[in-house]
């Protein structure tokens, strides 16, 4: 119960928080154990172009910091977390409410804190794809984010 209420004030801090709340998106969901995120980016005055649709910043700032907050919140305190390149393709131009969904799994989780167990890696660059799509499901852009992991070697001594 506390988890879901932390949840809660999470996702209202994020649609407070200047930066965040000037790309013009809304987080919508945020699960309590930080595995899913969702966020809707309306086309509105703050969001338009020059042409009527939704500004390409819009759409790369609405997305950019939930895989790099994600993996903090699961990973925890002994690993750094640091988003390091991202690439976003344009495939249609956003003329309505655009929606992404993050996800992390354990499966992914696991293979992140297995290959950084091995006494050769010092640090991993992992990669995330999220689509921001309208209400039928098309995708209008996908954003690859690299994110950068490694273990924090103070808190191991």
């Amino acid at each position: 119960m506390f988890d879901a209420l932390r949840a809660r004030l999470y996702r209202i801090a994020f649609n407070l928080f200047p930066a965040y709340r000037g790309t013009g998106a809304r987080v919508t969901h945020i699960d309590p154990d930080w595995r899913e995120i969702r966020i809707e980016l309306p086309l509105s005055w703050r969001t338009r172009n020059y042409v009527g649709t939704t500004f390409g910043g819009s759409m790369y700032a609405a997305i950019d910091p939930f895989y790099m907050i994600m993996l903090l919140k699961t990973l925890g305190d002994e690993y750094v977390v640091w988003d390091k390149e991202a690439e976003i393709r344009f495939k249609k131009p956003g003329r309505e409410t655009l929606y992404a969904r993050f996800t992390l799994s354990d499966a992914e989780l696991e293979a992140i804190r297995a290959e950084l167990d091995r006494p050769s890696t010092d640090s991993i660059d992992r990669h995330y794809t999220v689509d921001l799509v309208d209400a039928t499901g098309e995708v209008h852009a996908t954003v690859r984010k690299t994110v950068y992991v490694s273990t924090d070697q103070s808190k191991k001594a």
